[in-house]
């Protein structure tokens, strides 16, 4: 049993992304499966480049993509993504594609293969704020779990995939007055308890 994780380097003016300092610190392996984490651009097309290779590459069981959700209150376990890239602010490279499908063949929407439910409620257990939440959003996470899904649809029909967003960092709202965090520890344990339910 094998798990890619990916996370994405900073974006938005933020120095550091939680999702990417949280995968780094996940344990090599977990209840007996393999876990490797990759780092994805925040760009639109190359973050699926990216994905798409690393996936042919190291041909996982389950793929847990992980993207930071500033403003957000707890872990979100994202139920569905949609066929639709409409980004508010430019990707890393520049790139702002307004009301743009992702995939014209694909599905208006494909709902995330990974045990949503029992994921927020195990997290919960560990005293972890956890929700599942309705939209992933139209930016570059969207672009990512959609795009994870289609392909998984098309060409890997066993293989679970999902999409979990995580808040800011306490260092990061140091000056954003009123906007949630989580500590890391907290983000890196809720991960791997998802991880743990992914594989049962």
């Amino acid at each position: 049993m094998k798990v890619l994780v990916t996370g994405f380097e900073p974006f938005g003016g933020e120095k550091v992304n939680p999702a990417l300092e949280a995968i780094k610190l996940l344990p090599k392996e977990i209840n007996g499966a393999q876990v490797v984490v990759r780092e994805l651009p925040t760009v639109f097309r190359k973050s699926l480049d990216v994905l798409f290779s690393e996936i042919e590459k190291e041909n996982p069981d389950v793929v847990i993509c992980v993207g930071q959700a500033g403003g957000r209150f707890a872990i979100s376990v994202e139920r569905v993504a949609i066929n639709v890239d409409d980004a508010r602010i430019p990707d890393n490279e520049g790139n702002q594609p307004i009301d743009q499908p992702i995939f014209p063949d694909g599905e208006n929407a494909y709902f995330s293969t990974l045990p949503i439910k029992r994921i927020v409620e195990a997290i919960k257990k560990e005293k972890i704020p956890a929700e599942v939440s309705n939209t992933a959003g139209t930016y570059v996470c969207n672009h990512v779990m959609y795009g994870v899904l289609y392909y998984a649809s098309k060409k890997k029909p066993n293989m679970k995939a999902g999409f979990i967003h995580v808040p800011y960092l306490f260092e990061q709202v140091v000056d954003k007055k009123n906007t949630p965090a989580m500590g890391l520890n907290e983000i890196v344990k809720a991960l791997t308890v998802a991880i743990e339910q992914s594989i049962t």
